[in-house]
């Protein structure tokens, strides 16, 4: 704890005790349900502590104001709740969606947030290609983030529909995806977005590299994406 503590300095936030609380009981609920479902391949504290939630964190160096603003997130292909929850925990005055696929990390997702009594935040069963031709959902928010393992031009079909004109969609990466990067320009184009900022940086007191990909809708996204369900990763744009 005392080291996340000090890695979050590094970037400038600063928890409070009910705060850091919160963070030792979401620590406590992944290892637990870990061991009913498969949530995370890391169960290490300290690699959770830096790989899981400091990781997820990292937005603050794309967005330097959330903290400040009532955004509202929609962190697709969540999983075990990354980056969302973190974000969550961090900056309550965010209202987040969680999104994925799998009904059973969607439960899961439920009882942290229950056990954590955290507030304005949902977990929503439903794949990206179906949510995002929701009219509840398309283009309605302002930020849209992913840690999902996914190429970025297939994340991006996945994520960017959601976002709102002049928001942004924020896409976690290692740190060697440059020329992953470059090969999704076209792709981004299409859905109406615009690359304006990749952010290189190395996870405070590791050597573990990271990229953080930020993203601008620029127009609405053409209403025939994202694609049916499955075409997106087998026929990226």
């Amino acid at each position: 704890m005392n080291q996340f503590v000090n890695d979050l300095k590094e970037w400038n936030i600063v928890l409070s005790d009910e705060q850091l609380n919160l963070f030792d009981r979401y620590k406590d609920l992944l290892l637990e349900w870990n061991e009913k479902i498969n949530l995370t391949a890391i169960t290490d504290v300290d690699e959770i502590y830096k790989k899981h939630f400091l990781d997820s964190l990292s937005l603050i160096k794309c967005i330097n104001d959330l903290g400040d603003v009532n955004y509202t997130l929609l962190d697709m292909g969540t999983g075990a709740g990354f980056p969302g929850i973190p974000l969550k925990i961090a900056f309550p005055n965010l209202n987040i969606s969680l999104a994925d696929s799998l009904n059973k990390r969607i439960d899961f997702l439920n009882i942290v947030i229950d056990e954590l009594h955290l507030e304005n935040i949902n977990a929503i069963h439903a794949r990206a290609e179906e949510l995002g031709h929701d009219s509840k959902y398309r283009e309605k928010f302002d930020l849209v983030v992913s840690r999902a393992v996914a190429n970025l031009s297939v994340l991006s079909e996945y994520c960017i529909p959601f976002v709102k004109v002049d928001g942004l969609f924020v896409s976690y990466k290692s740190g060697n995806s440059t020329e992953e990067i470059t090969q999704s320009k076209n792709a981004v184009g299409m859905l109406g977005g615009k690359i304006i900022n990749t952010v290189d940086f190395i996870l405070p007191g590791s050597d573990f590299s990271r990229s953080n990909v930020c993203i601008k809708k620029i127009k609405q996204t053409e209403d025939r994406f994202p694609r049916k369900a499955g075409t997106p990763s087998k026929k990226p744009l």
